[in-house]
């Protein structure tokens, strides 16, 4: 077969980054996370495109929400567990979930299967300053959680 040229591309082609930016002990709780930036190799500017692979115990993120950004996620294989603020859901292959810019609805998802877990991470790329807000360390003695602004993608 003839090798693709952009804008096609071969996912397997694009490197894969494992693990996570975050600090300890936080990354620990990332667990074996892998990603291929797609939208980067494709040379895109505004629409982010990430191919997440979840191993068994692996999270997408600490809980987070977007000021300035959409992000959608569509499960290509396995299942995946969407925590968010209203509580639990779980979703398989060919399902999705959206949050809009601006709303306070932190979510992540949890791969608690014995299988691997991939999804297409969609999302407007925006520098890494101030559009997203995540929960770092949950509900504590009835306070609200406290909120950080997240690391880059």
């Amino acid at each position: 077969m003839t090798p693709l040229k952009l804008p096609a591309l071969d996912v397997n082609a694009v490197a894969e980054v494992r693990g996570s930016g975050y600090p300890q002990p936080f990354k620990a709780r990332m667990g074996d996370r892998a990603k291929r930036r797609l939208g980067d190799a494709c040379g895109l500017t505004k629409l982010g495109v990430n191919l997440v692979t979840l191993g068994p115990g692996g999270q997408s993120a600490l809980r987070h929400w977007h000021t300035l950004e959409d992000e959608f996620v569509y499960v290509l294989e396995g299942e995946v567990v969407l925590v968010t603020d209203a509580g639990e859901q779980v979703l398989k292959s060919g399902t999705c979930a959206g949050y809009p810019a601006g709303k306070r609805d932190a979510h992540h998802f949890i791969n608690r299967s014995t299988r691997p877990a991939s999804s297409s991470l969609c999302f407007q790329s925006r520098p890494a300053s101030s559009s997203c807000r995540q929960i770092a360390f949950g509900r504590q003695r009835g306070r609200p959680a406290r909120s950080t602004r997240c690391a880059s993608r």
